[in-house]
Parts: C-alpha cells; sequence; structure tokens
C-alpha cells in the first residue's frame, strides 16, 4: 500500500511506496528532510507526528527516547507508515534539492596530515555533473553492500574548473574501509559513489551571525561552508571553534588561520581539551562546545552549525538551546557517526 506524507508548516505533500521509511520516499521524490545517519543512531530526522501511525525499525534510545515516542515524536529514517500520516518538520527545504546520483570515482590525490588523518581527493566523471550543497556528503559502495559516509570539504564551485570532491577520512583502526584508506589504498584506484545526502548546509535566507562548531575531522565540511561563503561574498558574521584531543588534530589550523584573515567577517578558535606540555600549546583548552558558552552569553539570534562526534553534535544541542537560548530550529548538525555507532542501533 501507499500512503500520504504531509509536512506542516511548509504544506510539502509526497507518497511512501510499500514497506519503505517516511525519510526514505522523501530522499527519493526530492522532499528535504532533516537527516544524518539514515540509521536510527544520531536522531537528525526526528519530527512531531501530529495525525498518523507509524511503525519504527531498530533504533537508538538516545535518538528517540520513550518519553519522546509518548509524546508523539518519530525518527523519519526509522518509521513506515500504517496509514496517511502529517508530521512537523520545519527544516524542510521549499525545492531544489539536488539529485541523487551513483558514479565511479578514481583517486587522484592521497596525502596525509597526520598519522590518523587522511585527505582523499576523487576525480568525478567529467560528462556527468554532480551536484551538490556545500555541508552534504556522499557514500562509499563497498563490494559486500556496505556503505560508509564521508562530508565532502571543497565547496561545489570548485567543482566548475576540475570535478572533483575532497574527503577527510580519520582512520579508525580495524574500520573495514578507513583500513584499506590507510595501507593499499593508492592513486588511481576506482570507487563508486552515491550522493549527494544530507541535511546540513546553509540556510541561505538568513541574515543572522553563525557559531561554527567542528571535532576532528568534523572540520571536512565546515571547510566547504566557509569556501562556500567567500565564494558568494557573504557579510554574514561566522566564529568558528575547532577542536581536537591534541594541536595535531587541528591538521588544516594554518589554513583556517589563513581564511579567517582573508575574511573579515570570519573569527577563529581553535581548542584543545589534552594539551601535553611537549605540545607547547598556548590556546584555549578544554571541550569545544564549553567554548561556545564561554563566549557567548546569548545565542537566541544566531545559528549554529555543528560537526564531529555525536557527543559533541548532543552536547552542543542540549546546552545552547538550554543554557544560551539558541531557537531548537536554528540548530543544524551533522554527527559523525561511526559504523560501531550504527551497529549498537
Amino acid at each position: 500500500m501507499t500512503f500520504n506524507i504531509q509536512i506542516e508548516p511548509s504544506q510539502r505533500t509526497f507518497t511512501t511506496d510499500t514497506d519503505e521509511s517516511i525519510l526514505a520516499a522523501a530522499i527519493r521524490q526530492g522532499i528535504g528532510m532533516p537527516y544524518g545517519c539514515k540509521d536510527g543512531a544520531c536522531g537528525s530526522c526526528k519530527c512531531k507526528k501530529i495525525s498518523g501511525e507509524v511503525v519504527h525499525g531498530p533504533h537508538q534510545a538516545k535518538a528517540l527516547s520513550e518519553d519522546e515516542a509518548q509524546a508523539g515524536f518519530i525518527l523519519a529514517c526509522c518509521a513506515k507508515p500504517t496509514s496517511d500520516v502529517v508530521l512537523e518538520s520545519r527544516q524542510v527545504t521549499a525545492a531544489g534539492v539536488p539529485p541523487i546520483k551513483k558514479m565511479p570515482v578514481r583517486v587522484s590525490q592521497l596525502t596525509k596530515p597526520t598519522t590518523d588523518v587522511a585527505i582523499l581527493r576523487l576525480q568525478l566523471p567529467a560528462t556527468e555533473p554532480f551536484q551538490y550543497f556545500a555541508g552534504q556528503y556522499v557514500e562509499f559502495l563497498l563490494r559486500d553492500g556496505d556503505r560508509r559516509s564521508y562530508s565532502m570539504a571543497n565547496a561545489p564551485h570548485t567543482q566548475a574548473d576540475l570535478p572533483g570532491m575532497e574527503l577527510h577520512i580519520r582512520h579508525m583502526p580495524g574500520g573495514k574501509f578507513t583500513d584499506a584508506v590507510f595501507s593499499t589504498m593508492k592513486e588511481r584506484d576506482i570507487l563508486r559513489i552515491e550522493g549527494p545526502y544530507g541535511s546540513f548546509y546553509l540556510r541561505e535566507q538568513s541574515e543572522k551571525s553563525m557559531v561554527f562548531v567542528a571535532s576532528g575531522t568534523g572540520f571536512a565540511p565546515i571547510k566547504a561552508l566557509l569556501e562556500h561563503l567567500s565564494f558568494t561574498g557573504s557579510s554574514r558574521a561566522v566564529t568558528v571553534y575547532w577542536g581536537g584531543r591534541r594541536p595535531s588534530d587541528l591538521y588544516l589550523h594554518d589554513w583556517m588561520v589563513a581564511t579567517a584573515a582573508a575574511m573579515p567577517n570570519v573569527t577563529y578558535v581553535p581548542v584543545v581539551s589534552d594539551a601535553e606540555a611537549a605540545d607547547q600549546w598556548t590556546g584555549r583548552t578544554g571541550f569545544v562546545h564549553q567554548a561556545v558558552l564561554d563566549d557567548f552569553a546569548d545565542l537566541s539570534g544566531m545559528e549554529a552549525y555543528v560537526c564531529g562526534a555525536p557527543i559533541v553534535v548532543e552536547s552542543a544541542q542540549r546546552d545552547f538551546v538550554a543554557q544560551r537560548g539558541l531557537p531548537a530550529d536554528a540548530f543544524f548538525a551533522d554527527s559523525f557517526t561511526s559504523a560501531a555507532d550504527k551497529a549498537t542501533a
């Protein structure tokens, strides 16, 4: 059976096929609902059910608690309708979501700025344009059917000269994909990707000041956002907080310093949580989201874009809203859930 899904307040409508999740149907039909992992692990697709009935597939309690479920919230990525459904989701885009494609890509360059971070540059087919929003991600299609997700670190306008994408990959020892990146992968290897995915991108109709928060390789989509802002000549004020355990985790620190110097509207605040004496670190210390709380007494008139480990995203969302008055619908996130995170769903 097919069911009708209506999103309020945008009044966008679409239909689900038999045994299809609400999010999968939305993506298939170009409806830009918010989402992240698509596996019930991050909670980014959580929205309020106004009417109708759904059944949920496996998911993590941190993504949707029992109390939230009782209050009528659902996870669109895991929820399959059993009737027509009306949802409330304020981050639905009006139109123009880039189409999702599958395509081969060639490894054009592989560098390692640190022992556990690789910058992977992929060449795209010259005859097949690939459109995406700065901040979105692609999925690698592995031979056994598994997928691995990574955000583009270069803005879309960079496709004009040479179709390609830049990805930042942290080594997860024992990881099916990252072990290969750090051992056997070489230039000219052919891989397959699908995308773009994700609802983490700038809301460009807004003129609000912004806080960007990244932990580790969560800097990748933040870099793309900054490149896009520079390209469009945006004057919106941006404060970028990039956190790592050690200074070496800020693997493009010099790039970020130069970018902030070239963009008068951008302020850069690097934060290190576990600096050692040998690091000779003289900058900010502690947790990266706490640095934002220390610097801003009021976030009520701002937007926050947060990327990185789930604990960073969850802490930032909780505290920015509860302690600094950030509107809940002004928080945009990309939680870097690993395969291990998803496997516990």
